[in-house]
């Protein structure tokens, strides 16, 4: 089995190291957390795809330690996905991934955080990619049921994005950033990127650069079916999203996210909003307040 192999690759370089595996979701999470704060562990290196990264990442920056500008992380990617992984050209090879892990230099990158309201309580969560809205979120509902049912493919993400447009209803968000911008429409779809790309490769923010402090970010209005077509090659090819005219771009450290729907059964104000992060979803009532926060950890590659 593959976690066997990187064993011996770690025991033939005479490495001291400790293993979990999870067995759930959100597992990740609670080990990275605890195998910081019990047993003092600063370097991690995590074998998995974009979620599993993720949940990582979540449990570090939740950790309570007093020295945590201390932690790096490394990877090894084996996901569908790879979006994060792809802009520090990492590959699926253990023994390259080895060797960026133990003889890379430690860069420090951004981490974004939402916070969010749930029965009234604020949370937060945290990516290292990228965080979405609209479509995007829809897709990723989309996809967790074509894998249940198909598994995962490199084609699976498009499959699900297709299903997810041709259902997707859009929804009236208010956008406030700290740059000064104001939306105030219905939104088809709006990915917020610390990183590059998302969705297998889709290069949605290709100026994203998970250093520099700032969120790239791009939304749609509800498109025609032209414009759907016109985007297509651009998904299938990985052009960037943002050579097309009906794609809009701004930048940004804060994001403020609000909806305002009111049901058309009940007449009642509908504040619900479900977003992706990372691909990992997250149900709850806005506002949603997304910040970026620089330098939070380092990264070995």
């Amino acid at each position: 089995m593959q976690r066997y192999y990187l064993f011996d690759l770690l025991k033939a370089r005479g490495e001291d190291f400790v293993y979990r595996i999870t067995q759930y979701p959100n597992h990740a999470r609670e080990l990275a957390r605890e195998l910081a704060e019990e047993q003092g562990i600063r370097r991690f290196l995590i074998l998995g795809g974009d979620g599993t990264i993720s949940e990582t990442i979540n449990g570090l920056m939740e950790a309570r330690i007093p020295d945590k500008d201390q932690l790096e992380f490394g990877f090894m990617p084996r996901g569908t996905g790879n979006d994060y992984g792809r802009y520090w050209g990492l590959t699926k090879d253990y023994k390259d991934s080895l060797d960026r892990f133990f003889h890379g230099k430690p860069h420090p990158v951004d981490v974004g955080c939402v916070t969010y309201y749930r029965n009234g309580n604020e949370h937060h969560h945290y990516f290292i990619n990228s965080v979405g809205f609209g479509i995007d979120a829809k897709t990723c509902l989309w996809a967790s049921t074509l894998k249940y049912y198909i598994g995962s493919h490199s084609w699976s993400y498009l499959v699900a994005l297709i299903c997810a447009a041709w259902t997707h209803k859009s929804s009236p968000l208010r956008v406030r950033t700290n740059e000064g911008l104001t939306i105030n429409e219905k939104l088809f779809t709006m990915n917020i990127g610390v990183g590059p790309y998302s969705g297998g490769g889709i290069r949605q923010n290709p100026d994203a650069d998970p250093t520099d402090g700032i969120f790239h970010s791009m939304f749609v209005k509800p498109p025609t079916v032209w414009q759907i077509m016109r985007a297509i090659p651009h998904l299938l090819v990985g052009n960037p999203l943002t050579q097309l005219d009906f794609v809009h771009s701004y930048t940004a450290s804060e994001v403020l996210i609000d909806v305002d729907t009111i049901d058309e059964k009940s007449g009642q104000k509908l504040n619900h909003l479900v977003c992706e992060a990372d691909g990992i979803l997250v149900q709850a009532c806005t506002p949603y307040k997304i910040t970026c926060m620089h330098h939070a950890l380092k990264i070995i590659c």
